[in-house]
């Protein structure tokens, strides 16, 4: 079983990257289990996001202490939570950075993955939702999930909103160019 950990600010996308992530492995014949965990409930909270995959059923229910793998929707989280806490040696991390981003204390042995999410989400989105920028950069960075299986996800989340599903394939897409 691998385990997926998300950090981001309630409002940020992190509960719909796990959706379309766990959709996405389902597409693929993967069993996958996506569930919340919440603070403070208000907008902009510091809140988790959370993702099982394996070939069995998933029947673990708690909370991921040591994920595979993490991604970070909200850089300035890096400073308020520990967020590389427990992550495996060979883990990978997703983090979207911005301009003033101070450079990221990873791990040893941490393969890290930093992209302008944001930036990318305003010139494909025209909002600063990186969310599906960051499902696109997993998939590359990782390997686990293949893009057509996201795309299947994502048409099938936005299918009666076009316009919106056409401009996340495209952030998807990004995501996936930008993670070097």
């Amino acid at each position: 079983m691998k385990e997926i950990k998300i950090f981001a600010r309630a409002g940020q996308g992190a509960i719909t990257t796990a959706s379309i992530l766990g959709e996405a492995f389902f597409n693929q014949g993967i069993y996958a289990y996506a569930f919340p965990s919440f603070g403070a409930a208000r907008m902009g909270a510091p809140m988790n996001a959370f993702l099982r995959f394996d070939s069995k059923p998933v029947r673990l229910r708690s909370q991921i202490y040591n994920p595979d793998y993490v991604i970070i929707i909200d850089p300035t989280l890096l400073k308020s939570e520990n967020c590389f806490k427990g992550i495996k040696k060979d883990g990978v991390a997703i983090v979207a950075v911005r301009e003033d981003t101070e450079v990221i204390k990873a791990p040893k042995g941490l393969k890290l993955i930093t992209l302008e999410a944001e930036k990318i989400a305003m010139e494909v989105i025209g909002r600063p939702f990186s969310n599906t920028i960051l499902v696109g950069a997993f998939a590359k960075a990782t390997g686990e999930v293949k893009l057509e299986s996201i795309n299947e996800s994502i048409k099938k989340r936005f299918s009666e909103k076009p316009e919106i599903l056409n401009k996340n394939i495209e952030a998807v897409k990004r995501g996936f160019e930008a993670a070097a």
